[in-house]
């Protein structure tokens, strides 16, 4: 396989090369339809590797706390796109053999192989194997007139064509996979900008989109006759005032032994003198207006930094670290320590690095903030963790990954 991938890898190099200027009508057109037929057989291929090695468990072997993080490393992939890169591979293998044949000879591409699936899943269960095994063929035979957004509309109908005296039974049927489909691919995605701002993408279903509306609907109606905002810049305030309402309200839960809060960072006297500006816990800056505003309404909580800005250890003497020690630990490690990771704090565990039951001190020297997936990997394998001369966390890798065992670092929650 690898001879073969490289032979069409230099077939397309050429293919870069040549003029397309140079071709005439006709040919740039069939050009650009065999380029298309190799994408989709190539897809084919790649999601054969990733379902592979997704059922290896080669992700996890290699540290990674799953196979879509793994890939996103290793192709330099978006969370969200690794992510649906397994969930195609899944998807293929359970997509009827005549669909898988049309993919690999580039006549249908992997959003048509998603929907023919779905709806032969949807007939057999309506109306048994044989009406199914009819639905493919007709499905296929779309597939060459229809994108995947047509064909899924079309689908709604299918037993309209292949099985009319079910096809009641079946709209019924059809509407229920629908609402489970619903269910399945609801998901909210967080993007952090350069900026420190958030872009919010996501699909909710009907009950959590009725309930956002309710939210939110009252709270952003323009403001009088003065109020110049967008639509769309009252309905981020509105989202705003929602999220301070639940935070204010103290029934949401704890993490990581914290009540649920916003925690800033400034200088005590630059604070009180209005010129000192702030940090959030997640490393974004504020502006002295904008901590002097949170801090109308905020408790002040010290923490002592040194020097060169480490928090200094507070001399807890307990084994659970909390509190103020657990506030100096994230403003050192920012979030899960182990290399590649980008959990945030509020979803880390406090690890003690010489074991508490072996004498280890609760200190901020002997801690660092792992994830629940890195901290349980860090108990049951041969990766081992200091704090380096600038005394921050680094990580051993076991000799099996790296022979040299040269330490790594989390470059992820890296402030520069």
């Amino acid at each position: 396989m690898l001879e073969e991938l490289a032979q069409a890898e230099a077939a397309v190099a050429d293919c870069l090369g040549a003029s397309a200027w140079a071709l005439a009508e006709h040919d740039l057109v069939a050009a650009l339809d065999a380029a298309h037929r190799l994408e989709q057989r190539l897809a084919a291929v790649k999601l054969a590797l990733v379902r592979e090695l997704d059922g290896r468990g080669t992700a996890t072997a290699q540290g990674a706390s799953s196979t879509a993080v793994w890939l996103r490393g290793r192709l330099r992939l978006g969370i969200g796109a690794a992510r649906r890169l397994i969930e195609l591979a899944a998807m293929l293998d359970a997509a009827p053999a005549a669909a898988r044949d049309a993919l690999a000879t580039g006549t249908v591409d992997v959003e048509q192989v998603r929907v023919i699936a779905a709806t032969v899943q949807t007939v057999h269960t309506a109306a048994g194997t044989e009406v199914a095994d009819k639905a493919v063929g007709v499905l296929v035979d779309w597939a060459a007139q229809f994108d995947a957004a047509q064909m899924r509309k079309l689908g709604t109908r299918i037993l309209d064509h292949v099985a009319p005296e079910v096809a009641d039974a079946a709209a019924e049927a059809a509407m229920k996979a629908e609402e489970s489909r619903a269910a399945r691919d609801r998901h909210l995605t967080m993007s952090e900008q350069t900026d420190g701002r958030l872009r919010l993408t996501g699909i909710l279903d009907s009950e959590a989109a009725a309930a956002l509306r309710a939210a939110i609907d009252p709270l952003s109606a323009p403001g009088g006759p003065d109020d110049t905002r967008t639509a769309g810049q009252r309905r981020h305030d509105a989202l705003a005032d929602v999220c301070r309402l639940a935070l204010r309200s103290g029934e949401l839960p704890e993490n990581g032994g914290d009540l649920a809060q916003v925690v800033v960072t400034t200088a005590y006297d630059g604070l009180t003198r209005q010129l000192g500006a702030g940090a959030l816990d997640t490393g974004l800056q504020l502006t002295p207006e904008a901590v002097r505003r949170l801090a109308c309404d905020a408790a002040i909580l010290p923490a002592v930094l040194s020097g060169a800005g480490q928090p200094l250890d507070l001399g807890r003497q307990r084994r659970l670290v909390t509190g103020p020690l657990r506030r100096a630990l994230v403003l050192r490690d920012r979030g899960c320590a182990f290399p590649g990771c980008d959990r945030p704090p509020r979803w880390c565990d406090a690890h003690h690095i010489r074991h508490w039951a072996d004498g280890g001190p609760t200190s901020l020297d002997n801690a660092v903030l792992l994830c629940g997936h890195h901290h349980r990997h860090l108990h049951h394998s041969d990766w081992s963790v200091r704090l380096g001369g600038d005394g921050h966390p680094e990580f051993v890798p076991p000799a099996w990954l790296d022979p040299d065992r040269l330490p790594r670092r989390n470059q992820y929650h890296r402030r520069t």
